[in-house]
């Protein structure tokens, strides 16, 4: 299994973006899907996740409001729009999958089976 995440770049405070993870090596809906970030000193964290087929998806409380996460599994690809970027945003963003059986999205970083490469996201005030 392979990720890859895309999408990052410069944005100014209170902008938008829009990244993308690329699944392939096997059938990506038999996968949830997370979106994790990682801060310049600080550890990785969890952002938001998506279920199987998307039907369940949850975020982190600190992006709650301001992102979406969603899925296109005929595509292999998952996505996660951000909104209203603030500088606390900047980070490398990382997209993870579990191999799951069940309708939920997985929450916690240390569940995930396969990591991407990142793509760099800062948010300039």
């Amino acid at each position: 299994v392979q990720l890859q995440a895309s999408g990052g770049g410069l944005v100014q405070v209170g902008g938008s973006l829009r990244l993308s993870c690329t699944f392939s090596g096997d059938l990506f809906s038999n996968y949830a899907i997370g979106w994790l970030r990682q801060a310049p000193g600080k550890e990785r964290e969890f952002v938001a996740g998506i279920s199987r087929f998307g039907s369940n998806t949850g975020a982190a409380g600190s992006v709650k409001d301001r992102v979406t996460i969603s899925r296109d599994n005929a595509k292999s690809t998952a996505y996660l729009q951000m909104d209203s970027l603030e500088p606390g945003d900047t980070a490398v963003y990382s997209c993870a999958a579990k191999g799951s059986v069940s309708n939920y999205y997985v929450p916690a970083k240390r569940d995930y089976d396969y990591w991407g490469q990142g793509t760099l996201v800062t948010v300039s005030s």
